[in-house]
Parts: structure tokens; sequence; C-alpha cells
């Protein structure tokens, strides 16, 4: 009776497995709700802008002449600067999960664009948000690595500048605005006299009114990039003209 030999199992590769090719993904929807939740998020705070000019003045009444303060006009006033802020934090917060999403996914894209154009991985596209202190700056780099990722060449394949100012007008824009706000409820907070209140008020209109300009700047980057990806990957690396 004849035996049979096993075959023999094949010897591992020497090389690990490759990794699937990265593959663009549209941003258009993201960038459309970004831009929706944005242009809303600046109505708010333009809205906010006008409740902390109110109570800027209210306070300056009360201070030089506290009788001739109309309480019952204020206190409906106050409800509605409630409501204001409700929907200001629920504005920023679905913004902010939208914009994220659109910025990982134009960070992603712009990998494939151009694999050796950034000091950082993809995960800092959500991560550097949240990183005290460096996000006043991670985000950013993120930012103008991904624009300059996503600009085409010349037809001839030779370097073609494309001004980065929308990123660094929002980001100043941005920075400002956040910085400024916080400064203002933290004077809030702490503040009982009506000076206090009042300088505080008079900040916190500065801080909304340098957010909602933001943005507006933040659309205008968000609807550029877009443009540029989609470009890009329509044409390839090089521009048409």
């Amino acid at each position: 009776m004849s035996s049979s030999t096993p075959a023999p199992s094949p010897s591992p590769s020497p090389y690990p497995p490759s990794r699937p090719a990265p593959l663009l993904r549209s941003p258009d929807s993201m960038a459309k709700a970004a831009t929706v939740l944005l242009l809303v998020g600046a109505v708010t705070h333009l809205l906010s802008t006008g409740f902390n000019v109110h109570t800027w003045q209210v306070q300056k009444q009360l201070i030089a002449d506290p009788a001739g303060v109309d309480y019952d006009n204020l206190g409906s006033i106050d409800g509605l600067d409630a409501l204001v802020g409700f929907l200001q934090g629920a504005t920023t917060l679905a913004t902010v999960v939208v914009f994220v999403i659109w910025f990982h996914r134009v960070r992603c894209n712009a990998e494939v664009f151009r694999p050796d154009g950034f000091s950082q991985s993809a995960g800092w596209a959500i991560g550097g948000w949240f990183v005290p202190i460096a996000n006043l700056f991670l985000p950013y780099r993120t930012a103008r690595e991904t624009w300059d990722a996503s600009t085409q060449y010349a037809p001839d394949g030779s370097y073609r500048h494309v001004s980065g100012t929308p990123v660094v007008a929002w980001w100043l824009t941005f920075i400002a605005g956040s910085v400024i706000s916080r400064v203002a409820a933290w004077n809030y907070a702490k503040s009982a006299a009506h000076e206090g209140l009042r300088d505080a008020s008079l900040l916190g209109a500065v801080g909304d009114l340098t957010t909602a300009v933001a943005a507006v700047l933040a659309v205008l980057f968000v609807r550029r990039l877009t443009v540029m990806q989609g470009l890009k990957a329509a044409q390839g690396p090089n521009a048409a003209v």
C-alpha cells in the first residue's frame, strides 16, 4: 500500500502585504453642509453681538442712572439673550462636527495628491483641534499643507503659486475671535460690579463680531479648497490652462 506524502506548505512571503492605495472621496456634500452651518453660526454670533451691545448700554445706564432703567423690558431681553445663547451653542456644536469631518476628508484627499507633502499623519486633522495650546497652530499647519498639496501645477508641470491668503485670514480671525470670547466670558464670570459687567459685555460683542467674520472667511476657505480638489481630481496634477 502506497502512502501519500503531504504537499509542502508554501513558505511565507518575506514581504508584508501591500496596503490598499488610498482613494479620493468627494468633499462636496460635507462642504455644502459646513457652509450652511457656518453661515447660520455667523447669524447667531451677530445676534449675540447685538445683545452684548445692549447689555453694555444697560450697564452704562445702571451706573449713571439706575432709576431710569426699564426692568420689565430688561427681563424680556434677557430671555431672548438666553435663547440666542442656546442656538449659538447648538449651532457651534453641529458646525464643529461637520467641519472637522470635512477637514479630515480633504486632508486625506490631499495625501493622495501629494503623499510627501505633510509633516504629520491624517489623524491630526481631527486630533489637532483638541490638544490644548497646540490647537492654536496644529490645525493651521494641516490646513496650509492641505491647501498646498491640493494646488495644481502649471500646464507645463512647473510650480504654480496660489495665494494662501484665504487660509491665513480665516485662521487669524478665528483664533482672535476665540481668544477674545474666552476672555470676555472669564471677565463676565468674575465680575460683580456694573463696571466689570459693562466691560465684559463690550469685549463679548467684539468677540462675537470677530467670530462671525471668521465664519464667513471659513466659508470662503471651505468652498475654495473643495473646488481646488475637484479640479485636481478631474484634470490631474497640472492645470488645464
